[in-house]
């Protein structure tokens, strides 16, 4: 078993309403499994298995009801279990309590208690909380969210009882290698916790003062708290943006001189390019892993990634990014097609910003050092 501990901060960005959300007309037919590839590990790292946005609501509610907690995770099971630790951004309330946001929201996600069981044994260690559907079914929706997730020793940061509690971090450890993880969002400010009523942690994308400076100060306490290592997650930006823009590459190039040794973005539903800043790595949007969501054929929103951090206590040494496709409220290897497509997308993205993406037989690789 992971061996995890936790205390709370995060600071994270949460999603719009998107065209993208909506459900897909037709099941889709659930993919069939790669072959996966032993890759040597250094005795004294770690795996971090870091995903995007992952639903649990809706129809993929209804799949766990008929399927078991299992189901949403297909074949890329094993890599989740395998990882010494597991982050995603959890994109629904867990709740049975709570009523729709008003003034009403194009998109209401929150699934059935049971469904933290998906989390608990697919071995996620830890969730961001601060995103643009923690406040879907209000305050009691998002209480007992907590509630849930505390009982089943799940990590997670981003959203609290007010905003010193959604402003708290949380500490991780695997192999007496400490990770602190930090958290955002910068949608919807409404959603946002006060000091005296829950929700996410809401910060604007900015290096002006005070804001940035909560940024700095969140990352401090991590790091005073005994993190060797420290992920900044946030959910940031538009749905379906292929590239971050000039003041998002600013923002992020940032949080890593202010000491943070990995940058976990998500929210556009698409993955984005991968940036190596002073040795470290920025993943400026790791997409999407579970969801319910229409396929957009033009920006192949079903074609998504799991990106592995092979990491030390000194630092990361390199990322391995598997390629999957999301169909039938189930996430499974991509095919070889659509392995290609991905790996393609990626090669030109990553190369856009310098960086040589090499492929093996079951997923991709970037070497750090090189």
């Amino acid at each position: 078993m992971k061996r995890i501990t936790f205390l709370f901060v995060i600071l994270l960005v949460s999603s719009c309403s998107r065209v993208s959300e909506s459900p897909p007309a037709e099941l889709a037919v659930s993919t069939p499994a790669r072959p996966q590839i032993a890759v040597e590990r250094d005795t004294e790292a770690i795996t971090l298995a870091l995903g995007g946005d992952v639903m649990l609501g809706r129809l993929v509610n209804e799949a766990i009801r008929t399927q078991g907690p299992l189901y949403p995770w297909g074949n890329v099971l094993p890599l989740l279990q395998e990882a010494d630790l597991a982050l995603v951004n959890l994109e629904c309330v867990i709740a049975e309590t709570g009523e729709p946001f008003s003034p009403p929201r194009v998109f209401y996600f929150k699934a059935d208690p049971q469904a933290v069981e998906s989390l608990t044994l697919a071995g996620i260690d830890y969730v961001t909380l601060s995103n643009n559907h923690a406040m879907d079914f209000q305050a009691p929706a998002l209480l007992e969210t907590l509630r849930h997730l505390d009982e089943h020793g799940i990590a997670h940061a981003g959203a609290g009882r007010n905003a010193q509690e959604a402003s708290q971090y949380a500490l991780l450890e695997a192999r007496g290698i400490k990770v602190g993880v930090v958290a955002f969002a910068d949608h919807f400010q409404e959603y946002g916790a006060t000091p005296l009523s829950p929700g996410p942690s809401f910060i604007p994308i900015t290096l002006q003062e005070p804001s940035f400076n909560r940024v700095q100060q969140s990352i401090e306490s991590a790091r005073d708290a005994g993190a060797d290592l420290v992920v900044f997650s946030i959910h940031w930006a538009p749905n379906m943006r292929r590239a971050p823009p000039r003041h998002f590459k600013e923002f992020a190039r940032a949080v890593m001189d202010a000491g943070v040794d990995i940058f976990h973005g998500h929210s556009a539903h698409i993955f984005q390019g991968v940036e190596i800043y002073k040795g470290k790595p920025i993943l400026y949007d790791t997409g999407d892993l579970i969801d319910d969501y229409y396929v957009d054929m033009a920006y192949k929103n079903d074609q998504q990634l799991l990106f592995l951090v092979i990491a030390t206590r000194n630092g990361i040494d390199r990322l391995e990014l598997v390629p999957v496709l999301t169909s039938n409220f189930q996430v499974n290897l991509a095919p070889e097609a659509e392995f290609d497509q991905i790996y393609e997308r990626m090669h030109e993205l990553a190369g856009a910003m310098g960086i040589q993406v090499k492929r093996t037989p079951d997923r991709l690789l970037i070497d750090l050092a090189e």
